[in-house]
């Protein structure tokens, strides 16, 4: 058969050319053609065996003369009419058929190239199983002559490259004959295997098949349903898996992929061994009740047996077996045909009420105008009217351009339109360029346009010839969208689904934002899931790195994309895009989809919105490294748990409020305050959980945290636990008003006092103000009003929630507060903090009957409650600065400044009469005196003590002093501190004056006005120059210590004129100290004090007469004393004198002007250096000031 020399695609735009390539076809074929037969290629078949469908015989393709049917076919295409049209798909299976493999493939490449992929060619070509049962014939065979039925003598499918001798075809020929022994040996190896496993297989789906009779039971009773065999079940697994990837469904894909684990659902030879994949489910339901055509050309055969070959009993067995063939055969038909009589009764009253709806069209057409041109569809084609959408699947095989469908000839001489209504064969015609499959979808107006004609004869070709002179640009893809304009909202929609993904990538970025409304419109409206979803993907990566607003912009439309499409669009479309991006390498996009999960809560399913996107957003917060994106997440979750609505979810939240909270980054725990928690909070408030689980776990893991930290207490886990709780402070007081006994009697008619604006602490967030809350500020003040009234005249009976404030939460707090420790600065603050903002919400009547006795009763101030031997008493504890600066300071009004002014008294006199430590007294001072509205009030406690008759307060009022006087105006330190403390040197009690040291230290440290620090230098003078303190050791203690403390700091004169000196005669003094543990007292404090003024400038006058004969009178202190102490000053020593010696040469050379010009220290110490690195010339000096290039 010649089918080498016949192209289906030999088919040219010339009909007399296709004649003559028809007529030279059998001349120019060659013998050598007919020899080669099927040989094509390794993949051409020996012979191709059609299985009967309906009937048991065998259908091979006809042959006529040598020529195969398709290449008969395809040559009568070439001599018919110019007007014929075969779809590729025709073609396609035509080849296929009749197993021209290579020309298909050729085919195939082609369309893949332009852009039109066959889905008939690349599911055949993508499923190997069409190539295993095909053997490739080595050149050997040919010569053996052995035809398409003979022996199979090698195994040519399973060749594989262990198996593959490359010298088999070489050009010597010579081959020793044990190489090729061991080969065949090998292959035949190699196929016994392969029978056995195709045996195997065959005999489990024996074991599977189900007997006849039974088969004969099932079609004969509908009602009973036929067990289902592995083989159909993996076949209908992958059908189902495909059909949800097509639509979208990818989350369910997913689960039906892990419920199936057995099978790879990416390849459908995994189903089974040579079975061709059927057409997906759509095409299987719209056919199921339909005989799909056999699209192939069969021809009946029949071959004559001579009855010696068949055995002896085959005459005795087929009757019996094919009777039982032909009943199933005829049964199969008759249900065949009443089907196709339904579908024809069907079709035949659909194409009677289309052809009454086109003659009803015909006649309103004629009666508006008597001059467009009538279109007469034939009866064969009752939808003309609405041309089916292109599937670019149908090639025009003429090529021609001029008018597809020949217009009558009547019609053409009166019509003045230059635009006919076309043949319905123009819609499933495409033109040859590339881009044909973007010709027109949609239909063509109903009223023609009309355009003035003159009256000529020429034909419509000239004029299509004349026309095509005008440079019109419709072979590109841009020109082919401009050359049409849509005339239906869904041509539109088609047209921005095309166009928009060649728009975006040139459009700048700063001004993509533009380009939003129509992607989301196109996105909303567009009718195929996959244009949807690549214009969603263009959205989530319109920008590059979007920034506020233009995220905002994003955000804005996505929202309103969800309001327009629903639930089930935004899960099945818009999560997936946010799903992709959640570890996209710019925290901006990262950021955009954090935002987008809170943005998108509102409109998800409530299954999705508790468990999908709440993991997705706890894996960002849990493994994103930026900020901002774990911020936005914060924030998403927060707007997730105002929509949430399943209380198995509760644990998740309360972990991801602790796990908020422990963020390193301050502005993740801000949100997490302002957003989260509020949000939270108002769960557990519809959960009735707030006061039963929230709370109570939040005090427990306090408790507990005390308990790990007797040796090293983890203030960070404090402050969070205890913020946490500050944060659900306004949720509290809103289930106690709204569960209180007046509730139900509130009523917003009448006249309601507003509310004040410093009634309640100003609000982190207005997700924390009370009256957000509750729903508005009119219904908040009159439940205000009811709340005072019922506390101060009703009380609390059978108001649960408060009860259990007053009765469990109050004293465990109050417990936890006992138990801290009271040097630590910062958790006294944050308790503080904490009962500030308590007492300031509940308001000042809960604060006076509820929170202030319970206080009271627990600090009595009676020497009783003081230990002086321990000083565990409950006044040394952390209660008392947390009641004084938490609960005493939440309101300012006079008798609430007394209450705090006495109870500080009273504190200072038990105290210092006990002889118990000072810290809580401390820690209030400091706690307080951090607020310059407090200094007044403390100043008065203070004066309080200073004229008290014990020298024990008088001691404790003095040494407060220091605490307070960082930050207070040198006004007050003028009039109130310096007389009081001079009052205080003016007493008889050494101890009373020694206490005041500090204090005139610290004064030094922070004033700067003259006319005080002379007054405060001539009172330490007269410390150090009296005779009466001579002999005072704890003086001249707390003078160095206070030296040591303040000399750094003070102003440098009083340092230079001051200090050194001074120090310089009490280190010769300790000198000549004879009691040895006064002098190793003093040693160790002027060791501190030379330590910490080393690291000031020092003159080289000041150098050398005080602090080195300092420093050396305290060396032979240590060189007795303390030998390690000894080396590090013989070190500072030898520094000094370097220095000295620098100076020298410095002041030599003639550059100590430029010394003397450095005033920073730290240039200071580099000009030093520098100077000491100098060796010998002038230059080298002058070297050291050059600027630094």
């Amino acid at each position: 058969m010649a089918a080498g020399n016949v192209n289906p695609f030999n088919v040219s735009d010339s009909e007399e050319e296709a004649e003559h390539r028809q007529d030279g076809a059998d001349s120019e074929r060659s013998p050598s053609d007919e020899a080669q037969g099927h040989s094509l290629g390794p993949f051409s078949p020996p012979a191709y065996s059609e299985p009967a469908v309906l009937l048991s015989s065998n259908r091979t393709s006809p042959s006529v003369d040598g020529i195969p049917a398709s290449a008969a076919a395809v040559a009568g295409i070439g001599v018919g009419s110019a007007e014929t049209r075969v779809s590729l798909d025709a073609i396609a299976a035509q080849l296929l058929r009749d197993q021209y493999i290579l020309t298909a493939l050729e085919l195939h490449t082609e369309l893949l190239e332009a852009g039109r992929e066959l889905p008939r060619l690349r599911d055949y070509f993508s499923n190997p199983g069409n190539f295993e049962r095909q053997s490739g014939t080595p050149p050997a065979c040919k010569e053996q002559g052995v035809g398409p039925g003979g022996p199979l003598n090698r195994a040519g499918s399973i060749s594989t490259l262990d198996s593959l001798d490359f010298a088999r075809y070489s050009d010597d020929g010579n081959r020793e004959s044990d190489e090729r022994v061991a080969v065949l040996e090998f292959e035949l190896r190699k196929a016994k295997e392969t029978i056995q496993a195709l045996r195997a297989n065959l005999t489990q789906a024996a074991e599977c098949e189900i007997p006849s009779q039974e088969r004969k039971n099932y079609k004969t009773s509908p009602e009973i349903q036929e067990p289902i065999r592995p083989l159909e079940k993996r076949a209908l697994n992958f059908l189902v898996n495909e059909y949800l990837l097509k639509n979208e469904y990818k989350l369910t894909s997913i689960t039906f992929s892990d419920e199936n684990d057995d099978q790879d659902f990416e390849l459908w030879d995994d189903v089974g061994l040579n079975i061709p994949k059927p057409p997906d489910l759509l095409h299987v339901y719209r056919n199921c009740g339909n005989s799909l055509p056999l699209n192939m050309n069969t021809v009946d055969v029949a071959v004559s047996v001579d009855p010696s070959d068949l055995p002896g009993d085959y005459f005795t067995q087929q009757p019996v077996q094919q009777t039982e063939q032909q009943q199933e055969v005829v049964q199969e038909l008759e249900y065949q045909i009443s089907l196709l009589n339904t579908e024809k009764q069907s079709l035949a009253e659909q194409i009677k009420k289309l052809q009454s709806d086109i003659q009803a069209l015909q006649r309103n057409v004629s009666s508006e105008t008597t001059t467009v041109v009538k279109s007469t569809p034939s009866k064969q084609d009752p939808l003309c009217d609405k041309p089916p959408l292109d599937n670019g699947q149908y090639l025009d095989i003429r090529g021609v351009t001029e008018t597809d469908s020949p217009l009558d000839v009547n019609a053409t001489k009166t019509s003045t339109t230059t635009t006919t209504t076309t043949d319905c064969t123009e819609s499933t015609t495409t033109a040859p360029q590339p881009y044909s499959k973007l010709k027109s979808q949609s239909q063509q107006s109903k009223t023609a346009v009309l355009f003035d004609q003159p009256k000529r004869n020429l034909s419509p070709v000239f004029h299509q010839a004349l026309l095509s002179f005008c440079r019109m640009s419709a072979d590109s893809r841009l020109g082919s969208e401009v050359s049409r304009i849509a005339d239906s909202e869904q041509s539109v929609m088609l047209m921005l689904g095309r166009c928009l993904p060649h728009i975006v990538p040139n459009v700048l970025l700063a001004k993509r934002e533009e380009l939003i409304p129509l992607i989301l419109c196109t996105a909303c409206l567009h009718p195929e899931p996959k244009e949807r979803d690549q214009l969603l993907h263009i959205l989530f990566n319109l920008i590059k790195r979007p920034d506020d607003e233009q995220r905002q912009m994003i955000l804005t439309g996505c929202v309103a994309f969800a309001r327009h499409v629903g639930p089930t669009r935004v899960e099945a479309e818009l999560l997936p895009q946010c799903w992709e991006q959640i570890n996209h390498k710019y925290p901006e996009r990262r950021l955009l989809v954090a935002e987008a999960c809170g943005a998108l809560a509102p409109y998800l399913p409530k299954e999705i919105r508790s468990s999908l996107v709440l993991s997705m957003l706890q894996q960002m917060l849990a493994e994103d490294k930026a900020d901002m994106v774990r911020e936005a997440v914060v924030k998403s979750l927060g707007i997730i748990m105002g929509y949430i609505d399943d209380p198995d979810k509760y644990s998740q939240g309360f972990e991801l409020m602790l796990l908020s909270l422990g963020d390193p980054s301050e502005r993740v725990v801000s949100a997490t305050h302002q957003v989260f928690i509020p949000a939270f909070a108002a769960w557990c408030t519809e959960l009735g959980n707030l006061q039963s689980q929230l709370m109570p776990s939040l005090l427990t893991r306090i408790e507990k945290l005390l308990k790990q930290g007797e040796y090293g207490l983890d203030e960070h886990k404090l402050h969070m636990y205890l913020s946490a709780l500050q944060s659900l402070i306004p949720a509290l007081f809103a289930v106690l008003l709204q569960n209180a006994p007046f509730t139900s009697r509130a009523n917003l008619q009448g006249d309601v006092p507003p509310i004040e604006v410093t009634r309640f602490p100003r609000p982190a967030s207005p997700l924390q103000d009370v009256a957000t809350i509750m729903g508005s500020r009119e219904q908040l003040a009159v439940l205000l009003q009811l709340y005072d009234h019922q506390l101060q005249h009703e009380g609390t009976t059978g108001w649960d929630s408060l009860l259990w404030v007053v009765n469990q939460f109050l004293p465990q707090i109050i417990e936890i507060v006992g138990r801290i420790n009271v040097t630590s600065s910062t958790c006294v603050h944050e308790f503080s903090r904490f009962f500030w903002r308590l007492c300031r919400t509940f308001g000042k009547i809960f604060t006076n009957t509820k929170v202030k006795p319970q206080f009271q009763e627990i600090l009595r101030l009676s020497e009783e409650n003081v230990d002086a031997t321990a000083g565990n008493g409950i006044l040394t504890k952390a209660t008392v600065p947390i009641y004084a600066t938490g609960v005493l300071t939440c309101y300012n009004q006079e008798e609430d400044r007394k209450l705090l002014v006495g109870f500080l008294e009273d504190v200072m006199t038990t105290l210092s009469l006990s002889h118990a430590p000072l810290d809580s007294l401390k820690a209030s001072f400091v706690e307080l005196g951090a607020n310059p509205a407090y200094h007044e009030l403390l100043l008065t406690v203070l004066w309080y003590g200073v004229v008290h008759t014990s020298a024990l307060v008088r001691c404790t009022a003095a040494r407060m002093f220091e605490l307070i006087l960082r930050g207070m105006s040198e006004a007050l330190i003028d009039k109130r501190v310096a007389p009081a403390l001079i009052t205080l040197c003016s007493g008889p009690e050494f101890s009373v004056r020694i206490s005041t040291i500090p204090a005139f230290g610290t004064i030094m440290e922070t004033v700067t006005q003259k006319e005080l620090l002379e007054r405060v230098k001539m009172q330490l003078a007269s410390f150090l120059e009296d005779p009466q303190y001579q002999d005072q050791h704890s003086l001249h203690m707390e003078i160095i210590k206070t030296f040591g403390r303040v000399g750094p700091n003070a102003e440098p004169r009083f340092r230079d004129e001051f200090v050194l000196p001074h120090l310089h005669k009490l280190a010769l003094c300790n000198n000549q100290q004879t009691v040895e543990s006064k002098r190793i007292d003093i040693a160790t404090q002027l060791f501190e004090a030379y330590s910490a003024l080393s690291c000031c400038f020092i003159s080289e006058e000041l150098m050398v007469n005080h602090f080195l004969p300092g420093l050396r009178c305290l060396r032979t202190d240590m060189e007795q004393l303390s030998p390690e102490h000894e080396v590090i000053l013989s070190s500072m020593i030898k520094e000094c004198e370097i220095k000295v010696e620098n100076k020298g040469i410095g002041e030599a050379q003639g550059s100590i002007s430029i010394a003397a010009s450095l005033v920073g220290e730290d240039a200071k110490t580099k000009f030093l250096s520098k100077m000491g690195q100098l060796t010998t010339s002038g230059a080298m000096l002058a070297n050291v000031f050059q600027r630094k290039k």
